[in-house]
C-alpha cells in the first residue's frame, strides 16, 4: 500500500485489510520496511518498532515484532535521525549520509520480507511517504524499489479530503518509470465526504488515462483517531479524539506540552477517551492558564526540547501552574525535564542543563537506550508499560511512583514509563487525584476496548468499501500483465 503523500491513510488501510484478512481465517502480518516517527513501542523480545506497525499486529491478532518494521528513523533533529535496525538501534544518520546505507539495508529489508512470507499466508507492506518522490528513487528501500526487489503488487491511495486527489493518483503514476508503473495495479480514495455520484465520473476518466480501476472509495470515519502514525495530525480545534460528555457538572482540562521533537504523544490518548476529559496539545503559555493537570509527554531532544520550553515562557507557566497546587505529569522526557539536573558527559544529546527543579531528581544520559516492558503497582493498581530512553535516573530523593521507579510528590508526578495511562485503574486513580471540582471520572471505560473497537471500525470500513474480491486477486497473483504505460515526460530511471 503506497500513499500519494505523507498521512493519506496508509497504515490505518494497512491495519483494515490485516483486520479484515485476520476476521477471516487468514493468517496475515504486516510490515514496512523503513519507518520515520518517534512514536514507537517495544516489542516482547525488547526491540523497538513504529508504533503503527505494532497496531497494525494488533489488528493482525499478533504481538509486536521487531520483523514487522526492521529499519526504523527516530529525529532528532531537522537533519539527523537515530537508526533502529531489527529492533536495536545503528547509529544516526544525516539525510545525506543514509543514502549510502540504503543499499545494505534493502538486503536486510528483503530478507526479512522473505521470512515473513514464508510463515504468513499474506503479508501486507505499507510505503514510506510516497512513491512520487523520484529525487529518492535511486536509493529507495520502502517503496518501489521494495516492490521491484520483493516482486510485489502496489496499490495507491489518495487522501481526498486534502483536495486535488485525482491529479494526485495520476501524477504519483506518471513520474514512475514503466518498470515501477507495471507494479501499479489500483487505486484508493480514502477519507471521503459527499455524494459518490458527483466522485464516480472523475473515477472512470481516471481509469481511462491509466488503466488502472479504482478498488474502493473509503468513507471520512470521525471515530478513528486512536494510535495514529502522527497523533497531532488528528487533533480538531486543539483537542485530541471525540470526548464524551461529563458524567458530573464539569469537564476535566488537560494540556499536554507539544514539544518540537514530541515521542510517544500517543501517550495521551488514554485520558481523551475518558468522558468529560479535553485533551488539548499546546505551545503557548497562556494554554495552561485553565489547565487542571499539566502533561509534559516525551521527547527525542530532551536538551533542546527542556531550551524551547524555556524560550516560549512554557517553563515559567508550567512552575507557576505547579506552584498554584496544580498538578504537572512528566513522561520519560518530559518526566527529566521536572529534575533538578540533566547530565550528558558523553554528549548523547549535545550538553548539560538545568531542569525545572520540580522533583528532587538528576539524570544522566547513556550511550546505550534502555528498553524494557515493565510491570509493577501504581497507588494500588497493576500497572505495565514500556520503556525507551537514554537517560538514567543518577539521584531521586522523592517516593516513587510505581515502587522504587519514578517520582511522587503528591501533586507532581513522573515516570520513565510509557503507556502507564493505559492501565485503567491507574488512570482513574490519576483522574481522582487531579481534584477537579464536579468533575467525576468514569468507572467503566476500558482503553484496550476502544482500541479494538477502532481496529473492528478500520475492518468494517475495508469490508464494506472495498472491492474485497479484485484486491484478493492483486494479493494472489499481483497486477494484470498488460497495464499501459502513462507518458509524462517527466519519467526518469531508477538508476
Amino acid at each position: 500500500m503506497a500513499g500519494t503523500t505523507s498521512d493519506a491513510g496508509k497504515s490505518a488501510l494497512v491495519a483494515g485489510i490485516c483486520r479484515m484478512l485476520a476476521r477471516r481465517g487468514v493468517s496475515v502480518a504486516p510490515f514496512k520496511a523503513q519507518n520515520m516517527s518517534n512514536n514507537s513501542v517495544v516489542t516482547p523480545d525488547g526491540g523497538e518498532i513504529g508504533r503503527a506497525q505494532a497496531m497494525q499486529a494488533h489488528a493482525c491478532g499478533l504481538a509486536p515484532s521487531t520483523a514487522f518494521n526492521p529499519v526504523l528513523l527516530k529525529p532528532g533533529s531537522d537533519r539527523s535521525s537515530q537508526v533502529v535496525l531489527l529492533g536495536r538501534v545503528d547509529g544516526m544518520v544525516s539525510a545525506r549520509s543514509y543514502r549510502s546505507r540504503k543499499g545494505l539495508l534493502l538486503e536486510t529489508v528483503v530478507d526479512t520480507l522473505t521470512d515473513l512470507r514464508r510463515r504468513y499466508d499474506v503479508v501486507v507492506c505499507e510505503g514510506a511517504g510516497s512513491p512520487a518522490e523520484i529525487n529518492l528513487r535511486g536509493t529507495d528501500i520502502a517503496n518501489m524499489g521494495l516492490a521491484q526487489a520483493a516482486d510485489l503488487p502496489v496499490v495507491v491511495v489518495g487522501d481526498i479530503d486534502r483536495g486535488g486527489v485525482l491529479a494526485h493518483l495520476f501524477g504519483t503514476l506518471a513520474v514512475l518509470d514503466p518498470a515501477d508503473q507495471a507494479r501499479i495495479a489500483g487505486f484508493v480514495i480514502n477519507k471521503f465526504r459527499g455524494d459518490p455520484g458527483l466522485l464516480a465520473p472523475g473515477l472512470e476518466q481516471l481509469r481511462a488515462l491509466t488503466g488502472r480501476p479504482t478498488l474502493g472509495v473509503v468513507p471520512w470515519a470521525d471515530g478513528l483517531w486512536l494510535d495514529a502514525e502522527d497523533s497531532l495530525s488528528v487533533v480538531s480545534d486543539g483537542v485530541l479524539g471525540r470526548p464524551a460528555p461529563p458524567h458530573g457538572s464539569a469537564w476535566l482540562r488537560v494540556a499536554v506540552v507539544r514539544f518540537p521533537r514530541i515521542s510517544n504523544a500517543t501517550d495521551a490518548e488514554a485520558l481523551a477517551c475518558e468522558p468529560g476529559v479535553a485533551v488539548r496539545y499546546v505551545t503557548e503559555a497562556s494554554r495552561l492558564a485553565d489547565a487542571d493537570l499539566v502533561v509534559l509527554p516525551g521527547s527525542k531532544s530532551t536538551v533542546a526540547d527542556l531550551g524551547w520550553l524555556r524560550r516560549t515562557g512554557l517553563a515559567d507557566a508550567v512552575l507557576a501552574h505547579a506552584r498554584a497546587g496544580r498538578p504537572v505529569l512528566g513522561i520519560c522526557g518530559g518526566y527529566q525535564m521536572l529534575g533538578r539536573r540533566v547530565a550528558d558527559p558523553s554528549g548523547v544529546e549535545g550538553g548539560d542543563a538545568d531542569g525545572l527543579g520540580l522533583l528532587d531528581l538528576e539524570i544522566e544520559f547513556d550511550t546505550v537506550k534502555h528498553l524494557a516492558n515493565p510491570t509493577g503497582t501504581a497507588w494500588g493498581e497493576p500497572v505495565r508499560g514500556y520503556e525507551i530512553h537514554h537517560g538514567r535516573v543518577t539521584r531521586s530523593g522523592d517516593p516513587g511512583l510505581i515502587g522504587a521507579e519514578g517520582s511522587d510528590t503528591g501533586r507532581v508526578w513522573g515516570t520513565h514509563w510509557h503507556g502507564l495511562l493505559e492501565n485503567d485503574g491507574f488512570r482513574r486513580r490519576l483522574l481522582d487525584r487531579v481534584g477537579r471540582e464536579g468533575f467525576v471520572a468514569a468507572p467503566d471505560t476500558c482503553f484496550a476496548a476502544e482500541r479494538t473497537a477502532q481496529l473492528d471500525l478500520l475492518g468494517d470500513l475495508v469490508e464494506q468499501h472495498l472491492d474485497i474480491g479484485s484486491l484478493e486477486h492483486v494479493i494472489s497473483h499481483g497486477p494484470p500483465p498488460d497495464l499501459p504505460t502513462v507518458t509524462s515526460g517527466l519519467a526518469v530511471s531508477p538508476s
